[in-house]
């Protein structure tokens, strides 16, 4: 009775945190897809890293089956806990970091989320080898070693990724610096000036067109003058009467 306490009380508190995790993944939505391209170097990392941990969380599964923890003198919680996680929870958060690769906060929830299942697999773990047979904890070991290798290379991303997105935020403040400081240093606009001419225009009223026909003058004869003839020449004075 005093071991089943025991152990009773020392897998209570991995399985809330557990339980913490699950409950903060399951109603999230995927975080949005990264507008920027991602590094082939960076997604096939990714890639790696998490057909290891899938390959872990099966080999997890298989193992946990064949457990008949209900036999032993300890709670069988810790076991359906990590079952229900690997199940539903880790799947769901794979699932959100494929679509967005080098998103920091779906990176961090990945490891979050790891690290309350190595806490509760631990206990599973402990208990192998305490009321199992040794290929049992021996099967459990090693799925335990592979859980750790994932977490720390999660560890280790997020790091990376950390340091990535403080130098991106270094360059921007820097480029916007350069901008701000571009933009005082060069010249005001010239002034536009409107002239507005305010004159008034007075128009000329329009012509009015004739509607009659135009009559023709016809030149006045002027009188003709003594001693003039036409063609120009003078006719000779006549002559005196016979007597």
């Amino acid at each position: 009775m005093r071991i089943d306490f025991i152990a009773r009380a020392r897998l209570g508190a991995p399985i809330l945190l557990l339980a913490a995790a699950a409950a903060q993944v399951a109603p999230s939505n995927p975080p949005p897809a990264a507008t920027a391209p991602v590094p082939y170097a960076s997604v096939s990392e990714l890639n790696l890293l998490l057909s290891q941990l899938e390959q872990t969380s099966q080999t997890v599964q298989l193992d946990l089956a064949k457990l008949r923890i209900e036999k032993w003198k300890t709670d069988a919680n810790s076991k359906r806990g990590t079952q229900r996680n690997l199940q539903s929870a880790l799947p769901e958060i794979v699932s959100q970091l494929r679509s967005s690769p080098e998103n920091l906060a779906a990176t961090f929830k990945l490891y979050r989320n790891l690290d309350a299942l190595y806490d509760v697999f631990a206990s599973v773990v402990e208990s192998a080898g305490a009321f199992g047979s040794r290929d049992e904890f021996q099967s459990l070991q090693n799925d335990f070693s592979a859980l750790e290798r994932s977490r720390r290379a999660v560890a280790d991303r997020m790091e990376t990724l950390s340091h990535t997105k403080e130098d991106e935020l270094a360059k921007l403040r820097t480029d916007l610096q350069k901008a701000q400081a571009a933009l005082a240093a060069a010249p005001p606009p010239p002034v536009k000036k409107v002239v507005v001419d305010d004159t008034e225009v007075v128009k000329k009223p329009p012509s009015k067109k004739s509607t009659g026909k135009a009559t023709k003058k016809t030149p006045t004869p002027s009188p003709a003058q003594p001693g003039s003839s036409t063609g120009g020449q003078t006719s000779p004075p006549p002559s005196p009467p016979p007597q």
